[in-house]
């Protein structure tokens, strides 16, 4: 069934839907695959195949009564390892929550099993969500599909792994600062943020709850759009008939397009053109506040993040990696006034950039503007680790700065996307610009 395993989650779905796939078969299929893969143990944390038989099964029968839940019911995927999975360890890739096992399954899990969605288990990700480079030495660090000895992306970097490598149909991930666009686009996959709170946190493990969101990666934006809804327990939205004829999209200047490397840089500006011909109207224009937020974005997100986790790291401080302990450690030197601070300015920069990109249907630039360095190198030079962390979190942080909905698509170019941004709440009719620029891509 090697064949099925490089499908869509989507097209799964039909197969079911059809007759021509039992979700039983599909499910031994992908946990067969886990068993057999020599990258399994760099991807999973733990799988559940006790639970994916018993939710195959069911979709089975759902499947023969014609009773099907949605789309995707049946379909198996993975799950982030700090997204509760009742009786089943959610440790967050960290020491520090080892042996944590959660009562109950967090919200977006249980919403998602209620539309018959199938659970293989549990993927590696960066300790406590806290880099995006998905290299952990403490637990693991997945491959990435181009080369299994370069950084996959995080920090939800076994959810992009299984699924870019075959082991899951697709896999949910988190993203505070880009941790589901950046592994997505280093594995050629679409990767989704949705607006801040359009999906539940709790059951989540957090970072900084105030920039937190929940997320799919996937093959394909229809992937996206039915994963998203299943985790809200809503119906998916109608993609037929997307298109960009009449479509404004503006090229971020400002801080976006500097600095590019040339690979993501050339995949880019080749990417433009394509959706102009498919009817896109492109602007260009630079907009000063996105360089004043990014500015804030170290007393933002390591205050918080201290703030939640201080307390734990320095009680047992040498269980976490040093590179990923200080992003932490960061956040002792701002103060609660500077922070808040803080907050007020970014709620006024996010009104300045609402009305600038108030004429746009959606912002682009490149999704990341790195690729993927080799692991060894990050391990062996911290400050390597650092300035590759920060550089390639850049792009993706303004989705979270700005408090956009945000998705990546690969360009055709290896580990390089191009990213949709839109304003907050604007998820539906987002994917229904990613799913024609999509099609213009391909």
């Amino acid at each position: 069934m090697q064949d099925l395993r490089g499908k869509s989650a989507s097209e799964l779905g039909r197969a079911i839907g059809a007759g021509q796939v039992d979700p039983v078969d599909l499910a031994e299929d992908f946990l067969s695959a886990i068993a057999s893969s020599p990258f399994a143990g760099r991807i999973f944390a733990r799988t559940t195949p006790d639970r994916a038989r018993a939710e195959a099964r069911a979709a089975s029968e759902r499947a023969r009564l014609g009773q099907r839940r949605s789309l995707l019911d049946g379909v198996p995927i993975s799950w982030k390892d700090n997204i509760d999975s009742a009786g089943v360890a959610a440790e967050a890739g960290s020491a520090l929550l080892a042996g944590r096992v959660p009562l109950s399954d967090g919200v977006v899990l249980r919403n998602a099993t209620a539309q018959g969605l199938v659970c293989l288990g549990k993927t590696h990700m960066t300790e406590l969500a806290f880099s995006g480079l998905g290299v952990n030495p403490v637990t693991a660090t997945p491959p990435n599909v181009h080369d299994p000895d370069a950084a996959p992306g995080g920090s939800s970097s076994g959810a992009a792994s299984s699924t870019a490598y075959g082991l899951a149909a697709a896999g949910v991930g988190s993203d505070t600062g880009g941790s589901v666009r950046l592994p997505a686009a280093w594995n050629d996959l679409v990767g989704f943020k949705p607006t801040h709170n359009a999906l539940s946190l709790a059951g989540v493990v957090p970072l900084a709850a105030r920039f937190d969101t929940v997320g799919p990666l996937a093959r394909t934006t229809e992937d996206a759009a039915h994963l998203y809804a299943a985790m809200q327990g809503q119906s998916a939205p109608d993609l037929r008939g997307a298109s960009l004829s009449g479509v404004r999209l503006l090229v971020l200047e400002t801080v976006a397009c500097e600095d590019v490397r040339d690979a993501p840089a050339q995949a880019f500006e080749g990417a433009v053109p394509k959706l102009e011909q498919a009817g896109a109207q492109i602007s260009r224009r630079t907009i000063p506040a996105v360089a004043e937020a990014l500015d804030m974005a170290g007393i933002l997100y390591t205050s918080e993040c201290y703030g939640t986790w201080g307390a734990a790291i320095e009680a047992d401080p040498e269980k976490m990696y040093a590179p990923v302990r200080e992003r932490f450690e960061a956040g002792k030197a701002h103060g609660a006034a500077d922070y808040v601070a803080a907050w007020q300015r970014l709620d006024a920069f996010r009104r300045d950039f609402a009305v600038a990109v108030a004429g746009f249907d959606a912002v682009i630039f490149p999704s990341v503007p790195t690729t993927p360095p080799k692991t060894a190198d990050l391990l062996a030079d911290a400050e390597l680790f650092a300035s590759e962390n920060i550089l390639g979190l850049r792009n993706t942080r303004i989705g979270n700065m700005m408090g956009l909905c945000s998705i990546t698509l690969p360009t055709g170019e290896p580990s390089c996307g191009i990213m949709f941004n839109a304003l907050p709440g604007q998820d539906r009719r987002l994917l229904g610009i990613a799913t024609a620029a999509e099609a213009a891509l391909a």
